[in-house]
């Protein structure tokens, strides 16, 4: 099992190391498209994003075909947001819901739609009871929307994803290998995005945020589906407060 464990974080981190190399190397729509200021007005590279998406996606694919779907579909949506939402000041679930409301469909609404279908779709590949495929697909995107809530400052997502990942690798089966996995992700964006040198935005924070839900669906029965669809669900709902509180603030 320990060997599985390291092939699985083996892959993702050097996949997720070699896309981003490749991607730096070639810059695909020239090298001013994958660049941003942060919040403290640094340039970093946006590399990381689509490089921690595709890793992610392949290793957990690997182990669970489902999982693999719902983080690259997880990525893509926060991929669009990323493209098609940046210079939005609206935060949070409910400032895009107003929006919808009104007839205007955000990038937001459509990164919140896309990823709660996949979440659901991937949950009802994985689980077998129609009561466990739903609070699978809640547990899946939740996660995703979770991880995304706190990528506020640099580490912080992929922090958050290595604490949480943990207690999964010692749960054995295909459950701690996409434990492993995400792991794996996450260590390898860890240092550029502490030391500010890169951001992995929506589409990375999305995708280990996807499969850290899928990891989490995989390991557990319904009572620990349930306990994780609330927990996420919670999480979900505060960050959503902080969210509308930090864009009225600043």
């Amino acid at each position: 099992m320990i060997s599985r464990l390291a092939t699985s974080f083996a892959l993702a981190a050097g996949l997720s190391r070699a896309t981003t190399a490749a991607l730096r190397a070639t810059a695909p729509g020239g090298g001013r498209r994958w660049e941003r200021t942060n919040h403290a007005g640094r340039p970093v590279e946006l590399y990381a994003g689509p490089a921690t998406a595709l890793a992610a996606g392949v290793a957990a694919g690997r182990v669970r075909p489902a999982a693999g779907f719902a983080v690259l579909a997880a990525g893509a949506c926060g991929a669009y947001d990323d493209i098609a939402g940046a210079g939005d000041p609206r935060r949070g679930f409910r400032a895009h819901l107003s929006a919808l409301r009104d007839g205007e469909v955000t990038s937001g609404a459509v990164k919140l739609f896309g990823i709660g279908a996949a979440g659901l779709i991937a949950g009802a590949l994985l689980k077998e009871r129609p009561v466990d495929k739903v609070l699978a697909g809640v547990v899946i995107a939740g996660a995703a929307h979770a991880v995304n809530l706190v990528d506020v400052r640099p580490g912080r997502a992929a922090g958050a994803v290595l604490a949480l990942a943990a207690p999964g690798l010692l749960r054995g089966g295909p459950g701690a290998e996409l434990a492993a996995a995400v792991t794996g992700t996450a260590a390898a964006v860890l240092p550029d995005d502490l030391g500010e040198r890169a951001m992995i935005g929506d589409t990375g924070a999305h995708a280990l945020g996807a499969m850290l839900g899928a990891a989490a669906v995989v390991c557990n029965g319904r009572a620990g589906l349930a306990a994780h669809a609330a927990a996420v669900v919670a999480a979900a709902v505060c960050g959503d407060r902080v969210s509308r509180w930090a864009a009225h603030s600043f």
